[in-house]
């Protein structure tokens, strides 16, 4: 049975085959015979008139050769990934030019069939390429249906505490009692925030978000209120401040904490009448803003040591939002990986598709001291680095891979077979010896405290490659 999504059948959806080769003969078989097959079939004759083809034909499967006038199938494989193109490519190549074929697949080919090939193996290659796209186009379908499910609005988890997170954001929105948001940098205070916003009836009104300890104190006051002209030397015209500009709508004072005590006094005059006075102003001006501070700081200590004032905080602290650090919530580490990476890969233009399963380990085991905008960060700049469609251990930052002690996770993932337990921490140990000697094998049998030749046996069963 075919599987189905979204009401449609992926099964059988790669029937568009483009065929370029230089030779006539070829391209004259190869229709026919795919054609015959039920395959919809154009053909070119190198990858100059292919990339003309692509944007016409929008090929699902383009079957290349590798040696052509113009323009070779390695050149046409780059231009396709440059282009972010689709198509899954399979390069043919005469006998004597399999190294080509190989670099093909390098560049990004999917997979490679010999001349003179036999029709089962031509019909074949594109079966597996056919089936290759249906899992990609499955697995993205249940990214999608995974993503959708476990996100509210643009916040990304399915942890027991950020469920709670969005129950609470659910029942306040609607409300303007001030809420103060607390946790620690990057774990997405604005966010939950804008969330508030989108969910209550302001949400066609200005969401205006300001962080007081980014703007210098002298000109923090005419930011939050507003000026009138000539109240100081640079004041040229009247201004409204960000409490006007929100008003309707929502004002996010992000790091609260941050506020000097001069201003504290005015917010909470704001948050008790409603008014605000421009600087250098006798005047006062209504306003109608629903007020979501937020903050990394213990604000109960801060009052106790005189830094907050305790009537400003009480009156902040109605209704509280804790956000977990990402350390306490790993369910969501998952998640927001699949995420980045579906966000980041059209972005970037690149063809990672994921994380490999000793990366992924690292990614989870770390504690996260940045939360969830360093693992934003991480994604983005191993994808970069990145040389295959997977990131690799290798391409995340030393900070992560160093603080996470592999042994220990492979011990604690739950294997009790001592063989293989044996065989992967082995593993673990050779790559680590080999990275920490630049792949000098000698040295790193001596690190191993092993012979040459035993080690040469066990990179060779293990298959480990150079590092």
């Amino acid at each position: 049975m075919p599987t189905i999504i979204a009401g449609k059948s992926i099964i059988g959806c790669m029937r568009r085959v483009l065929v370029v080769d230089d030779e006539e003969n070829i391209r004259l078989v190869l229709r026919t015979l795919l054609r015959k097959h039920g395959y919809e079939v154009e053909v070119a004759a190198d990858g100059k008139a292919a990339l003309a083809a692509v944007d016409s034909f929008d090929p699902d499967v383009i079957l290349t050769d590798v040696k052509m006038p113009q323009m070779g199938g390695i050149e046409l494989v780059g231009e396709l990934k440059h282009r972010q193109h689709r198509a899954s490519v399979i390069v043919m190549s005469a006998y004597g030019s399999i190294d080509l074929a190989i670099e093909a697949m390098k560049a990004g080919a999917y997979d490679y069939v010999s001349k003179p090939f036999k029709t089962d193996e031509v019909v074949l290659a594109l079966r597996k390429a056919e089936e290759r796209e249906t899992l990609r186009r499955e697995n993205r379908a249940l990214r999608d249906e995974i993503q959708r499910s476990n996100q509210f609005e643009s916040i990304i988890a399915k942890s027991p505490a950020m469920l709670e997170v969005f129950r609470t954001i659910d029942k306040v929105a609607e409300f303007k009692t001030t809420v103060l948001i607390t946790g620690e940098s990057g774990t997405g205070k604005e966010l939950v925030a804008r969330a508030i916003h989108a969910r209550s009836s302001r949400r066609s009104a200005p969401f205006v978000a300001v962080n007081c300890g980014a703007i210098p104190e002298a000109l923090l006051e005419s930011e939050l209120f507003g000026h009138k002209r000539g109240a100081f030397t640079d004041a040229s015209s009247d201004r409204r401040g960000l409490f006007e500009e929100a008003s309707g709508g929502t004002l996010l004072l992000d790091e609260i904490g941050e506020l000097p005590l001069s201003l504290q006094v005015k917010l909470l005059r704001v948050l008790q009448e409603d008014v605000v006075r421009r600087l250098g102003d006798t005047k006062d001006v209504k306003v109608d803003t629903r007020i979501v501070a937020a903050t990394h700081r213990d604000l109960g200590a801060d009052v106790k040591s005189g830094r907050f004032r305790e009537d400003l905080y009480y009156r902040i602290h109605v209704l509280a939002i804790p956000i977990s650090p990402l350390r306490e919530r790993r369910e969501d580490v998952n998640l927001l990986i699949e995420h980045f990476v579906d966000r980041n890969r059209t972005r970037l233009g690149v063809r990672v598709q994921g994380v490999s399963a000793e990366a992924r380990k690292v990614l989870l085991e770390y504690s996260w001291p940045g939360n969830v905008r360093e693992l934003e960060n991480t994604i983005e700049r191993a994808m970069v680095l990145a040389d295959t469609d997977q990131i690799q251990l290798a391409d995340l930052p030393e900070r992560v891979r160093d603080a996470i002690d592999p042994v220990r996770i492979q011990l604690a993932s739950g294997e009790l077979s001592i063989k293989k337990t044996t065989e992967a921490i082995e593993q673990i140990l050779i790559r680590r010896a080999l990275e920490k000697t630049n792949g000098n094998r000698t040295r790193a049998a001596g690190l191993l405290e092993i012979s040459h030749r035993a080690l040469l046996y066990k990179i060779k069963d293990y298959k480990i490659t150079d590092m």
